[in-house]
């Protein structure tokens, strides 16, 4: 399925593959790559509460921005919480920039081999084959609580409604 019109880059129109989870679906599960180049099942992260943020590219500002705010937010969100930053950057990529950034807090995933992660939750940017900026929680239990779907990828997502769930989660 594509949507056509559901997210901007710079004011001009962009078509999304996939549908988008809603709050109280099961989360899809999805194959990436981590840093080592090892595969990684989202449902692995299942009993704990995560955040998935889906960027267009690290090494673009704000995706940096955002990766960054999210792991000094995690230092302080409890061992029962990960935060999974997903784009289609190459491993290689992706562990150069969280060395280069500090960053050790947020797992880092590259979605670049087959996409399943950018068609399961509707984030594939059909012209650039990049993720839309997308924020998501899913509980313990691998229900989706959240869903932002930021309509100008080159803004930030709303870090504070995100966290909120978070932290409601946690204290359950």
């Amino acid at each position: 399925m594509t949507n056509p019109g559901v997210v901007t880059m710079k004011g001009s129109s962009l078509t999304l593959i996939g549908n988008m989870p809603k709050t109280g679906d099961a989360a899809p599960d999805a194959e990436m790559l981590n840093n080592d180049l090892m595969p990684v099942k989202l449902s692995s992260f299942r009993g704990k509460i995560c955040i998935l943020a889906s960027v267009p590219s690290l090494d673009t500002p704000v995706c940096d921005i955002e990766t960054r705010r999210f792991n000094t937010e995690a230092a302080g969100l409890g061992s029962d919480v990960v935060i999974l930053t997903i784009s289609m950057d190459l491993p290689f990529a992706q562990k150069r920039w969280c060395g280069a950034a500090g960053i050790h807090n947020v797992i880092t995933l590259s979605d670049h081999r087959a996409a399943e992660f950018g068609k399961a939750y509707g984030t594939l940017i059909q012209e650039l084959r990049l993720l839309a900026r997308s924020v998501m929680v899913i509980d313990r239990n691998g229900i989706v609580r959240y869903v932002e779907l930021v309509k100008e990828i080159t803004e930030e997502p709303n870090y504070g409604a995100a966290l909120a769930i978070v932290k409601s989660l946690s204290a359950s």
